[in-house]
C-alpha cells in the first residue's frame, strides 16, 4: 500500500499543530501573568493535549518508515487582549475544522491514520465550540464579568 498521502497529511498536521500548540502555550503564560488564571490553565492544557496529537502523528509515521521532519513554527505576534485572542484562534480553529474535513477522503485507504484524524477533528470541534461559547458569553454578560470568571 502506497502511504505517501498518509505521511504528507501527518507531517503537515505535526507541523501547524507544534506551532499553534507553541503560541497557545505563550498566550496560557500571558494570560496567567494578567491575573486570568483560570483562562492561562485553559490554554497551557491546551497546549499539553495538542502535543499529545503531534505525538500520535508522529509515531504513526514512524510506524510507517518515516522519520518526521522538523520544522520551525512561523513568528507569531501575542494578543493580549483575552477577547481579541479567542477571536482571532477562533478563526484558526474554523479553518484548520474545514482543512481536517478535507483530509479525511485523502486518508480512507489508511484505516489507523484515519481514525486518528477523526478522533482529531472532533477534539478541534469541540475547541471551536468552546471559543464561540466564551465569545457569545462575553455579548451576555459583558467583558468585564467574564474575565472576573477567568481570573
Amino acid at each position: 500500500m502506497d502511504f505517501t498521502a498518509t505521511l504528507q497529511v501527518s507531517q503537515t498536521i505535526v507541523n501547524e499543530l507544534t506551532g499553534s500548540s507553541f503560541v497557545h502555550k505563550m498566550q496560557g503564560l500571558l494570560f496567567k501573568s494578567q491575573g486570568f488564571d483560570k483562562l492561562g490553565q485553559k490554554y497551557l492544557d491546551h497546549h499539553a493535549e495538542e502535543m499529545e496529537w503531534v505525538e500520535k502523528y508522529a509515531s504513526r509515521m514512524l510506524d510507517l518508515g518515516c522519520v518526521p521532519q522538523v520544522k520551525v513554527c512561523q513568528e507569531s505576534t501575542l494578543i493580549e487582549d483575552p477577547e481579541a485572542y479567542i477571536a482571532a484562534d477562533l478563526k484558526l480553529q474554523r479553518e484548520g475544522v474545514e482543512k481536517l474535513y478535507q483530509m479525511l477522503p485523502v486518508l480512507a485507504s489508511d484505516p489507523t491514520t484515519y481514525d486518528i484524524t477523526k478522533a482529531y477533528l472532533a477534539d478541534e470541534e469541540e475547541d471551536q465550540y468552546w471559543s464561540e461559547e466564551q465569545l457569545d458569553l462575553i455579548k451576555k454578560i459583558g467583558k468585564q464579568n467574564w474575565l472576573t470568571k477567568m481570573m
